[in-house]
């Protein structure tokens, strides 16, 4: 298979600016190689983690993909145990990991625990400040206990919502009150709103958030365009397609988010304003797997700090822009790093500071919105790799991956991102393109040096 080719950006300039100050990982080479037919550089006995994304990679709905039972005879020993850190990365948020776990273990025949395994919403576990509050959540699912068991105290479904102010859900006429208007019973108001995933009754869904966002969280009240800014708003899963058993990519929560936005732009002629946008690919997502990565690897046994991490993904706007987004965090986070031990040492840091100023500086989207929840500089992994595969949303058939910087594919030209994120085409490109997951692990066991079984 075929190394892709980086862009040229400002954040390549960052990064051969930290060379020599910093321990670099090379996820950029100037040429394509073949893997298949010459040796790639050897990592050394440096430990190792792996994220896999689990729709279009391991499974296509409920159905596993061949591939990806082979590949995880390379990942476990006889006795079942995993020989490298494993941790599973979905966008996916309407049930509790556990389920998510039991479905992985049945279905890849090896064992999956939950603490293996990364929902959309799971890293709202550090979002503490709003787990007193009263929160409107949507999604499809248990949402309910999955907002309990993520900390929050004071929960308020959709379907209590539409109970307690039965004229607002008028959509479908087969459930407007028929013989009598019936009385409105009222709830305390609503501080914020989560959004776990993409609902079943999107029109439900749409109108009564819209009523609380426009009523400072009490739909008792009239609608006013002054109450904005609005009551804060956390979103869950950005992505606008998805790849199930059919032959076309499906709707995802991110379809729902583009309606919201839209729908509240309409109505009162401001954005929509996020809090926080996390799963793939914030970076806070990407840095709470670290943390259960190292978790893992420490339970392993493994001697050595885990120094580099390998995202597998099939979504080049979900898995591969958040992989390559969190590498270029960690080689600014390098960057930040060697700057301080200059000035320390009574060094100058010349062109280093000027390339770290001028980097461009991710949005508070793309950092997740959740400032202070990152682990410290010193523990942080040295780069993230990005795998992409042909099995899933990505396919050879239907899009090109370019060589050149000045020719894009038409998915990037029409930015499938979310609305806050930056279009840089150059996060799209993945370190390595292969055709599915057994080879993905073939390859990473190649370049750090393990045997292949």
């Amino acid at each position: 298979m075929q190394r892709i080719r980086s862009l040229k950006t400002g954040w390549q300039l960052l990064k051969s600016g930290c060379e020599g100050a910093a321990k670099q990982v090379n996820t950029s080479p100037s040429t394509s190689r073949n893997y298949s037919n010459a040796q790639l550089p050897l990592r050394g006995s440096g430990s190792f983690g792996l994220l896999f994304d689990i729709d279009g990679v391991l499974v296509r709905g409920r159905t596993p993909i061949p591939a990806a039972k082979q590949c995880f005879r390379n990942l476990v020993d006889r006795n079942g145990k995993y020989k490298v850190p494993v941790v599973f990365v979905t966008n996916a948020g309407n049930c509790m990991r556990q389920a998510k776990a039991e479905h992985l273990s049945d279905l890849l025949d090896v064992e999956v625990s939950p603490d293996q395994v990364m929902l959309s919403h799971s890293p709202l576990r550090m979002f503490t400040q709003f787990h007193k509050m009263r929160v409107l959540v949507s999604g499809q699912g248990p949402v309910e206990e999955v907002a309990h068991n993520l900390g929050f105290q004071d929960v308020v479904t959709i379907d209590m919502l539409r109970d307690a102010y039965p004229l607002l859900d008028v959509v479908d006429h087969d459930r407007r009150p028929k013989d009598r208007i019936p009385p409105t019973r009222g709830l305390r108001p609503i501080d914020a709103v989560i959004l776990f995933g993409e609902p079943i009754r999107w029109e439900t869904n749409l109108t009564l958030i819209i009523d609380v966002l426009m009523t400072n969280g009490n739909p008792d009240n009239v609608w006013s365009s002054k109450q904005y800014p609005h009551i804060p708003v956390l979103a869950c899963n950005m992505d606008l397609l998805w790849m199930a058993e059919a032959k076309n990519p499906r709707f995802g929560h991110g379809m729902f988010l583009v309606c919201l936005e839209s729908l509240y732009k309409k109505v009162t002629g401001f954005d929509l304003k996020y809090e926080a946008l996390i799963g793939k690919p914030s970076v806070v997502t990407y840095n709470y797997a670290e943390l259960l990565i190292r978790e893992q690897a420490k339970r392993l046994g493994w001697p050595t700090p885990v120094e580099r991490l390998y995202a597998i993904g099939d979504n080049p706007m979900a898995d591969i822009y958040g992989a390559n987004l969190y590498n270029h965090y960690l080689q600014a986070s390098q960057c930040t790093k060697a700057q301080r031990q200059a000035k320390s040492g009574g060094r100058g840091v010349g062109p280093l500071a000027e390339t770290v100023d001028n980097a461009p500086k991710m949005t508070s989207a793309e950092l997740g919105g959740a400032s202070g929840v990152y682990g410290s500089e010193e523990d942080l992994p040295g780069g993230c790799s990005s795998i992409l595969v042909c099995t899933g949303v990505y396919s050879r058939d239907q899009q090109e991956l370019p060589s050149d910087p000045a020719h894009t594919v038409t998915e990037q030209r029409i930015f499938h991102g979310h609305r806050d994120f930056r279009f840089d085409p150059s996060l799209t490109q993945p370190s390595f393109l292969v055709e599915d997951v057994k080879e993905a692990v073939e390859l990473v066991f190649q370049q750090e040096g393990w045997p292949l079984e």
